[in-house]
């Protein structure tokens, strides 16, 4: 090689250096938010922090927002990505809008990340994307477990029949009288609610009724449960006896 050609060489390998440099890296310009919501029907938010996982139940929502911040003329291109590593070797789900929500429907572990590449009013696009901190999710592995007796007398203490329980996608419960007549119903969106011991607006007698539940977790295990409930009102530390129908 002779030596215009070195020095040919060696001007091209300035001038790229040159250009890769000159497109400035805007750090400050990605400060994105995410936050959980919406869970079994129920408005909560929880912000989450790229420090530590956030663990949560299904099923969940992520709402994503990428909070760009930059200079006039400037444009920007964002990738979210969710991967079941933490490497992202292969991504689940690639979404390319500013904000976004992916939901999680099944338990495990989860990894979330933003990517975006700025491009100038000339034209000149960030040789590598800003890349986020990565965002760990996980989602519990499913659970249900469904108390025997409770005491609805209004002192606000285990006034209403709930279950307990985690990472259920599906959710149906029943509670009938000892003739078998059914009193009440209430599904997934209502699942913290519960029974309030009353039937048509009247309040049901002490006594022992029938639940039945069916339900299925975001790991795949169904849950059927058939069981007792016993209403322990007359029992209560106040001593009262509310008046009751014959709803039993």
């Amino acid at each position: 090689m002779n030596q215009r050609n070195i020095v040919n060489r060696l001007l091209v390998i300035v001038l790229l250096a040159v250009v890769t440099s000159f497109f400035p890296v805007y750090a400050q310009q990605m400060n994105p938010l995410l936050y959980s919501t919406e869970t079994n029907g129920q408005q909560s938010v929880d912000t989450i922090d790229a420090a530590e996982p956030f663990v949560a139940a299904a099923p969940m929502k992520l709402v994503c927002e990428s909070r760009i911040e930059a200079p006039e003329g400037y444009t920007w291109r964002c990738e979210w990505n969710r991967s079941l590593s933490p490497g992202f070797e292969t991504n689940e789900l690639t979404r390319f809008e500013d904000d976004t929500e992916f939901s999680f429907y099944d338990s495990g572990t989860y990894y979330i990340r933003l990517l975006v590449t700025f491009t100038d009013a000339d034209g000149n696009s960030s040789p590598e994307p800003e890349v986020s901190a990565t965002y760990t999710i996980k989602i519990s592995e499913s659970e249900l477990k469904v108390p025997n007796a409770f005491s609805p007398n209004g002192d606000g203490i285990n006034d209403i029949f709930k279950v307990h329980y985690k990472s259920l996608i599906k959710f149906n419960a029943y509670i009938f009288n000892r003739w078998g007549q059914q009193l009440y119903h209430w599904g997934l969106s209502e699942i913290d609610g519960g029974w309030d011991g009353s039937y048509k607006g009247k309040q049901v007698k002490d006594g022992v009724y029938f639940v039945v539940i069916e339900a299925e977790g975001s790991d795949g295990i169904k849950y059927k449960h058939k069981g007792d409930i016993t209403i322990l009102r007359g029992f209560s530390g106040t001593g009262s006896n509310d008046s009751t129908t014959g709803g039993e």
